[in-house]
């Protein structure tokens, strides 16, 4: 018996693209040897974009792409290329645009059909295997479309064109408008009237988390409820708190092992799309421990320590620092979050009775459950609280809380015997730098020694294997070691890194120095801020270029690859935060250390100030989808904040406690010795005030708080710091 031959993405260093490898498709990866190949048969070019995580593209997979049927009608009309969206974004970013052209939406598995130069004329996301869901089969459509091209060429070219000229339009933006805070009130106001007062979140299902207007809207609150209008600081605080609790509480919430699937398909945070990603995890992390520090409230405290757990456990390298990329929502092909899901029937062969009956009075799972392919499965979510529990049950709340307790041990044990959906350990440089600092954030105010060290070593990683100074900075540290076929070859590939691989690494390296005071991290942002913007940054017009080659000039549309020529400037949040608004703040930061405002227009601020004044005329009409972007314009308008504590007795302690214990996500906080200090260890700003203060003659450890580049005069009270920073 003879096993079913490979096609070329057996060499593929994606897991995504290996796991096509057995498929009846002729598959390229996308590269210039696929479209030499369109040329020569004059045959146009399937593209499909997926990621290994994503439900859809596995079922379109098994579907369509492993049917024989569909093979032959590919291999014979097409040239088949596959691209995995995490490891090119650039590609995904540019033919997702192309087809919401066309069609007027995006996503994944998103299906794309080009001219041979890569020019894309028709497309859509999912289609089904027969007329379906008000979408032809996926074979009339390859046929039809095979068709057109041969009989209307003309047409089809003429509409690549439309296409291609839609893209740039959606991506010109006038640049003639001035940064103002009004734009931090619109997405504000758009948070105000999105908010589901009954469910939490924004807008209906399906409900995604948006954490960066979470941040926006928590900033919001902590700077104005100071002031006169306490009703209106009051629903700010009740947009936050209420979506934080209610996502923690839903399904979309692992609850027995932690961390985050990536959406709710229902308005009720209750039943998810089950992929775990490690950028979603990250950026709610932040949020969880932003609300702490907003409210005091421990639960927010108890479920940021939960998603740390979670991310140690499942999305980490341990012997090698760095973070895996995803944990996939199946782990079969007729799978639909099975691994996270229980029938009755389960619940109680894994528990004792009372236990049971425990965990499913406050899971609410029941006979019939919420999953359409298999009504008896369960989404674990809290619907009672435990004292609901006991009264229901006419138990002792202490009681039911230690049945609760074993219950959920006993349950994520049993889980752990079920077949286990695939974890993705490639490592992303972005989205490690993202992790990064969510790590430290959480480590810094919620004292977590081991979070902070785990950080450490994961960003050295990054820059030790990510970053060089010919090539710049890698878009993939790692690939994951994850093969069907350990005798095939891989392809040794190194994709360049993109826009928020930089910006993300300079706000990591950043953070690292904040929480170290160790220089050389700040030597690195400095580093990888210079490199972002002499190979992204637009000097005629504002603003990063994701890709470099478009903004150094050794890209340009006739030499690239079917769109990748055409320039973008990222802006809207979508999944993860937007580069340019990314970059300015990193820019902002970096500032705030340097302060090389007499370097005319080539300092940090200014082009900071160039970037957002690009998008400063339609960010508000984006809504929450421009939070980041209001978030770098907290940072642009309000005075940069740096609180340095010297001393390393437990009075430094207790004054470092203070200053990271309020919310101020434009407050930088750091500690050093007192040795560092004399010997000016400091970035160029605090160089040039905190080592000559008279108190380190003292011998005593005090705070010093520095704005605008103005230092305040020392403190060595803790109280006497929170009271400070609070009128700051």
């Amino acid at each position: 018996m003879t096993s079913d031959p490979l096609n070329s993405l057996a060499r593929a260093s994606s897991s995504y693209l290996r796991s096509a490898m057995h498929q009846p498709i002729q598959w390229h990866e996308f590269g210039e040897e696929a479209f030499a190949a369109a040329r020569l048969a004059d045959k146009p070019v399937l593209l499909d974009i997926g990621a290994v995580w994503c439900h859809w593209c596995h079922v379109m997979d098994r579907e369509s792409y492993d049917d024989a049927e569909v093979a032959a009608i590919v291999n014979e009309h097409y040239i088949a290329v596959k691209v995995d969206r995490d490891e090119r974004p650039d590609i995904d970013s540019r033919y997702q645009a192309a087809v919401a052209a066309l069609s007027g939406q995006g996503g994944w598995p998103l299906t794309a059909f080009l001219t041979p130069d890569g020019k894309p004329f028709y497309g859509g996301t999912y289609f089904p295997p027969a007329d379906a869901y008000g979408r032809p089969s996926f074979k009339r459509v390859l046929l039809s479309i095979a068709q057109a091209y041969r009989d209307k060429h003309g047409e089809v070219l003429e509409q690549a064109q439309m296409v291609e000229s839609a893209i740039l339009r959606a991506e010109s933006f006038s640049g003639d408008g001035k940064v103002s805070a009004t734009v931090i009130d619109a997405i504000v106001e758009s948070a105000r009237t999105m908010f589901d007062q009954v469910n939490g979140g924004f807008g209906s299902a399906p409900k995604f988390p948006h954490p960066a207007a979470l941040d926006l809207v928590m900033d919001e609150y902590v700077r104005t409820q100071t002031g006169n209008d306490g009703a209106g600081n009051e629903e700010l605080r009740t947009i936050f708190v209420h979506t934080l609790e209610k996502m923690a509480r839903g399904g979309v919430y692992d609850q027995l092992a932690g961390g985050f699937h990536r959406y709710s398909v229902d308005e009720r945070w209750i039943v998810p799309h089950f992929e775990k990603m490690c950028y979603d995890n990250s950026e709610l992390l932040k949020n969880y421990v932003h609300a702490y520090q907003a409210t005091g409230d421990e639960f927010f405290a108890g479920v940021a320590r939960d998603i740390i757990q979670w991310m140690d456990e499942w999305l980490s390298d341990r012997a090698h620092g760095g973070f895996y990329a995803s944990q996939d929502a199946d782990y079969s092909m007729d799978d639909d979050g099975d691994y996270f899901t229980w029938t009755l029937e389960e619940t109680k062969a894994a528990l004792t009775e009372n236990e049971a009956a425990v965990a499913a009075h406050y899971y609410d799972i029941q006979e019939v459950g919420d999953m359409h392919h298999n009504p008896a499965k369960n989404v674990l979510y809290i619907r009672n609280s435990v004292e609901e529990t006991a009264g229901r049950l006419n138990l002792p709340e202490e009681q039911v809380g230690v049945l609760l307790a074993a219950a959920q041990k006993k349950m994520y044990t049993a889980r752990l015997l079920r077949p286990t959906p695939y974890v993705d350990k490639t490592v992303y440089t972005g989205w490690n730098a993202m992790c990064v600092s969510a790590y430290l954030q959480a480590a810094k105010v919620l004292d977590l020694a081991e979070a902070r060290h785990f950080a450490l070593r994961s960003l050295d990683r990054l820059l030790s294997e990510g970053c060089g100074a010919e090539r710049g900075m890698k878009h993939v540290i790692a690939y994951s070691d994850a093969s069907s076929d350990p005798t095939a070859e891989r392809r040794e590939v190194s994709v360049p890194g993109v826009l928020d691989d930089y910006a993300f690494a300079v706000i990591a390296c950043l953070d690292a120095y904040e929480a170290t005071a160790d220089l050389s991290y700040f030597r690195f942002a400095r580093a990888i801020g210079d490199a972002m913007v002499a190979g992204f940054f637009d000097p005629a017009s504002g603003g990063f270029f994701d890709t470099r080659g478009a903004a150094d000039g050794a890209l340009n549309e006739k030499a690239a690859l079917g769109i990748l020529g055409t320039r973008r400037k990222p802006f809207q949040d979508s999944p993860t935060p937007a580069g340019n608004s990314a970059a300015a703040i990193a820019l902002l930061r970096l500032h705030g250390y340097v302060n090389d405002s007499s370097n005319n227009d080539a300092s940090y601020r200014d082009r900071a100030e160039q970037t957002l004044e690009v998008y400063a005329g339609v960010a508000g009409q984006h809504g929450i989808f421009a939070s980041t972007y209001g978030l770098a314009v907290m940072h642009f308008i309000q005075p940069h904040t740096q609180v340095v504590v010297v001393g390393e007795d437990e009075a430094a302690a207790k004054l470092y406690r203070a200053a990271v214990r309020p919310l101020g996500l434009s407050t930088a906080v750091q500690r050093l010795d007192a040795d560092k200090v004399v010997a000016q260890n400091l970035p160029p700003a605090l160089a040039q005030t905190i080592p000559n203060l008279p108190a380190l003659r003292e011998g005593r450890s005090f705070a010093v708080v520095c704005s605008g580049f103005t230092c305040q005069p020392p403190i060595f009270d803790a109280q006497e710091l929170a009271r400070a920073l609070s009128a700051l």
